[in-house]
């Protein structure tokens, strides 16, 4: 910038961005003290190095609140993972629904697993008859983003929210957080499992 610059001319492009042409460098220097802006390399790489006029000041900050915007309107994907047995019993099948219908109000995808045990594994057709019971119940806020797939000794559908639904989820986020503030940068949550059945509790 400015008399960093080391090349000897410069392919100058103006404030509105209209093209000067191939000058010294000493000339886009004079050029940007006459109307009190900066000389920037915007393509130093080229041949000439391509400079811009411009309030270099004025960029950094237009440039930070264009970067804080994105920031705030940028959704990060969470993956929560429930974990049923094919002949779980109805309160416990209720219950994890529960848990699945409030992860996807919160705008996360939900990756459930049928467990299947000992001779369980000879019926499959029971994991993947409750896992489309689950889909139709929570048809309204979700869908089916990765259908039902037998994997080893697990059978293994993901849901995702509904556009709708994330949105209603980000105005909830945006309304606690308030005015002025935005959630910590860079901060990710961990795919984690959302339910650890209790030793001894087979859900069945």
């Amino acid at each position: 910038m400015n008399e960093q610059i080391r090349a000897r001319e410069v392919r100058l492009v103006g404030p509105e961005g209209e093209q000067v042409g191939i000058v010294p460098l000493e000339r886009a220097l004079q050029l940007a003290a006459d109307v009190d802006l900066d000389l920037v390399e915007v393509a130093p790489m080229a041949r000439p190095p391509v400079c811009k006029l411009m309030d270099f000041g004025k960029f950094k900050y237009e440039s930070a609140l264009k970067a804080r915007e994105a920031r705030r309107n940028q959704q990060q994907t969470v993956i929560k993972e429930m974990k049923l047995r094919p002949k779980i019993d109805p309160h416990d099948y209720e219950t994890k629904k529960g848990h699945v219908v409030r992860f996807l109000k919160a705008g996360d995808k939900v990756k459930v697993t049928i467990m299947f045990r000992g001779r369980e594994q000879s019926r499959p057709e029971l994991g993947y008859r409750l896992l489309r019971r689950l889909e139709s119940e929570i048809s309204d806020l979700g869908y089916v983003e990765a259908a039902p797939k037998q994997d080893g000794r697990n059978m293994i559908m993901v849901l995702a929210p509904h556009r709708a639904t994330k949105a209603a989820a980000a105005a909830a986020t945006a309304a606690r957080v308030g005015p002025g503030r935005e959630p910590r940068d860079g901060v990710a949550e961990a795919p984690p499992t959302a339910e650890v059945e209790p030793a001894g509790n087979t859900g069945e």
